[in-house]
């Protein structure tokens, strides 16, 4: 095997992990390459013996798990190929990129064809004529909200409403309101995915609250939903700015371009915009009298 070769195997088994790029066989050169966010697809390459001169051949997979949904493996093939013609630059190696560009391809076919499947299922339940009115509205909702005693339609939870963040077509709009309970919190956010459709329909809608109790014990709690960490960065978020007696809603709109790790620094952003205009933050420069300031919608 080529000494590029070579180093390009342990340079990506050291990235990512031991036998993401494993040799089979040095004449041919065929490898196989384990998608590391595709633990149960692996495809089956094959290297001339002048590469990164001339480019790689995607023979097909090499293995497929049996939990991978029919059709995925053929077109991660499809997929990785279309890729390869994209990245390859002669005298270059260019199985990094193709992994990388690969996964997150797949990752945004997966959310499109889910989101797609979502759509199919309203249709089908209207045809049925099963499709709710409004008045029940909170049959949508997660189980464990279901069972809340939700507020009348006409009682509005006090959102503070942060400034829309938008990057890449992913739009962020966060909403805080001051609680007294966990029980409350939790009525807020049944309201809100009960009354407001695009806020029900949206990626994600990431939560945190943190609550002062009864002698002296104290609530905090967090929710990703989906959106893997991103709720326990909101609640450290609200640690650090010392924010008690709030719970915050971080609605987004995936507008099919993964934001990798500036979606956090997005949410975030949100969130401290609506704390800042509900007048949450403390002045340190003031005397602390423990009151809170509630701003204005």
């Amino acid at each position: 095997m080529d000494s590029a070769l070579e180093d390009e195997c342990q340079a990506i088994n050291a990235i990512y992990s031991a036998d993401t790029l494993s040799v089979l066989s040095h004449d041919p050169i065929i490898c196989s390459l384990n998608l590391p966010g595709e633990v149960n697809i692996s495809l089956r390459l094959e290297f001339p013996s002048d590469y990164p001169d001339a480019p790689p051949s995607i023979l097909g997979t090499q293995s497929v798990g049996d939990n991978v949904a029919k059709g995925q493996g053929s077109h991660a093939v499809d997929l990785a190929r279309e890729v390869l013609a994209e990245v390859y630059q002669p005298g270059s190696p260019c199985i990094f990129d193709l992994v990388e560009e690969v996964n997150q391809r797949l990752q945004q076919y997966e959310q499109q064809s889910s989101q797609s499947q979502g759509h199919q299922e309203q249709q089908d339940a209207q045809r049925r004529g099963q499709q709710h009115s409004d008045d029940d509205a909170s049959d949508t909702l997660p189980d464990e909200l279901q069972s809340l005693d939700l507020l009348p339609s006409d009682k509005e939870p006090p959102w503070i409403i942060s400034d829309p963040f938008t990057e890449k077509k992913s739009v962020f709009v966060a909403r805080a309101a001051v609680v007294s309970s966990p029980a409350e919190a939790k009525s807020f956010l049944a309201h809100l995915l009960a009354t407001d459709k695009k806020v029900a329909k949206a990626s994600h809608n990431i939560t945190a609250w943190r609550i002062h109790g009864p002698n002296e014990t104290a609530f905090q709690d967090c929710d990703d939903d989906g959106e893997t960490a991103a709720g326990g960065r909101l609640l450290h978020l609200m640690q650090l700015m010392d924010i008690w007696d709030v719970m915050v809603v971080v609605t987004r709109w995936y507008g099919g371009v993964h934001l990798g790790p500036d979606r956090f620094r997005l949410i975030n952003t949100a969130a401290r915009d609506a704390f800042v205009k509900g007048g949450y933050v403390k002045d340190s420069s003031k005397p602390d009298t423990n009151s809170k300031k509630k701003g204005k919608k």
